[in-house]
């Protein structure tokens, strides 16, 4: 297997990284963090200009990417600046079902940094289970109608554009009856409070009380669109939790190398050393399993499931031992608000419960690995 990036791709990678780098430093994410809209508007048109958002869509949407590869490196990008921008809920989980469908115009204004997307999928009780949907949709005279609540809806209380599941038929938990709204959240009917999250983020409890609809998709015949959307928010989320620990193995790494007791540098401790060592190794085993999801993400579904669950299993048990690991050795300091490290490690930690922590996708790979044959 060819390991080496293309050109494009090269040149993508590089220009993210030098503007997250040059415009992005850690103080300025704490503003736009602890603004009231969570982000920077102007930031996000930034990111727009310079293609990122671009980057995640496919050429049949008139995007120039949109394949794992390209997902991979741009959320790799974003993790090692611990960047609030919505690219996770309006680049990946909102415009996921979006390109399934080819509206290519909705997403056009995506790209543009005009428009802001968000799935709002997850219910109150439904835990991890994707087919677990109670809120419901029925058809009458002036369309759908939609009732329920979302919760935890990732940048909801931002969004022009909500992408709402609901059933339509079957039980609670089956994966029959499902689709997919497209909702205008500013109508009669939708109640959104937003809040921050502890890693910096926002999110919204949303609640519709015969909200309008517009079907995105074929009602009923929605979950391959939902779970496709998930596995693409997962393998974003593993590259940027990557990135992420990348940036706070670095900063170990150099906090090692300059912090002086007994005359010479702690890292001249061997057991230390060690323990970097093994940070190491854990990274770079992290960094091959996202590859691999990446590389099949356009897979069949239990090859795409499989490997989708792998690395989301490996990323929140090396995650959290990164972050661990990292504020063991900076030792008092590291629990500062001064310091870059921490927010890394909060961001990696909380991304292990982001779409399943590691006890559920240890149970999806075993599932799906015995499918396989």
């Amino acid at each position: 297997m060819d390991f080496n990036l293309s050109e494009e791709r090269r040149m993508l990678t590089d220009t993210a990284e030098r503007f997250i780098r040059e415009r992005y430093p850690i103080e300025k994410r704490h503003d736009f963090a602890a603004s009231e809209l969570g982000f920077s508007r102007a930031m996000w048109r930034d990111f727009a200009g310079l293609g990122l958002i671009g980057a995640l869509m496919p050429p049949e949407v008139d995007g120039y990417g949109g394949t794992g590869e390209d997902i991979m490196l741009v959320f790799e990008a974003l993790g090692r600046g611990l960047v609030v921008e919505p690219f996770l809920a309006s680049g990946i989980l909102g415009a996921s079902p979006l390109i399934d469908t080819g509206d290519a115009q909705t997403l056009g204004q995506v790209m543009a940094g005009e428009r802001l997307l968000a799935l709002a999928h997850g219910e109150p009780d439904g835990r991890y289970a994707l087919s677990h949907v109670r809120t419901r949709a029925t058809q009458g005279a002036e369309g759908w109608r939609i009732t329920g609540a979302k919760s935890v809806v990732f940048n909801g209380g931002s969004a022009d554009t909500l992408i709402v599941s609901a059933r339509i038929a079957g039980d609670a938990d089956a994966e029959d009856g499902l689709a997919l709204f497209r909702v205008d959240p500013h109508q009669q009917g939708v109640a959104r409070r937003g809040y921050a999250t502890i890693d910096g983020g926002m999110a919204a409890e949303i609640t519709m009380g015969g909200a309008i609809g517009e079907p995105v998709g074929t009602p009923g015949e929605a979950y391959p669109m939902i779970e496709r959307a998930i596995g693409r928010g997962i393998l974003a989320v593993c590259a940027e939790a990557l990135g992420a620990m990348e940036v706070a193995k670095d900063l170990t790494l150099d906090y090692l190398k300059t912090r002086v007791q007994f005359g010479q540098p702690i890292g001249a401790n061997q057991v230390l050393q060690h323990r970097m060592v093994d940070l190491l190794i854990e990274i770079e085993q992290a960094r091959s399993c996202i590859m691999l999801a990446a590389s099949t993400l356009d897979a069949e579904r239990t090859t795409r499931e499989r490997n989708l669950s792998a690395a989301k299993h490996l990323v929140g048990r090396v995650g959290r031992l990164v972050a661990e690991e990292a504020i063991q050795m900076h030792g008092g300091v590291a629990m500062t608000w001064e310091l870059a490290l921490p927010h890394y490690a909060k961001r990696i930690v909380m991304i292990d419960h982001l779409f399943g922590d590691t006890d559920h996708h240890l149970e999806r790979f075993i599932r799906f690995s015995r499918e396989a044959g």
